[in-house]
């Protein structure tokens, strides 16, 4: 019972993880990114880059720590990887870490 709790709560961290650098990316891409290419504003992006860097850093370090011995096969590592290099993946990757968590 207690390793089910640890298993939920595991996933759980990596799927708050994953939100979060999801939307630093956005962030990153819609108003830091456009003020600086548009509008010549370059104050944005530093800051918002180096918070991505950190959740990008964070969510790879979390898959590591949190998805071995969950039950996850070779293509839902490679999701989880691809996720975090596309725009929206941490976020269409969700729902399958969703499914994971009520296993």
């Amino acid at each position: 019972m207690a390793a089910m709790r640890w298993h939920h709560i595991m996933i759980a961290l990596f799927r708050y993880i994953g939100v979060a650098e999801g939307i630093t990316t956005l962030t990153l891409f819609l108003p830091a990114m456009p003020a600086k290419c548009w509008l010549g504003y370059h104050g944005f992006v530093p800051p918002v880059g180096l918070i991505h860097g950190v959740a990008f850093i964070g969510y790879i370090l979390a898959m590591t720590i949190c998805l071995p011995g969950r039950g996850f096969a070779g293509f839902d590592w490679v999701r989880a990887v691809l996720a975090t290099f596309v725009p929206f993946g941490t976020f269409l990757n969700d729902p399958f870490l969703s499914e994971a968590t009520l296993k």
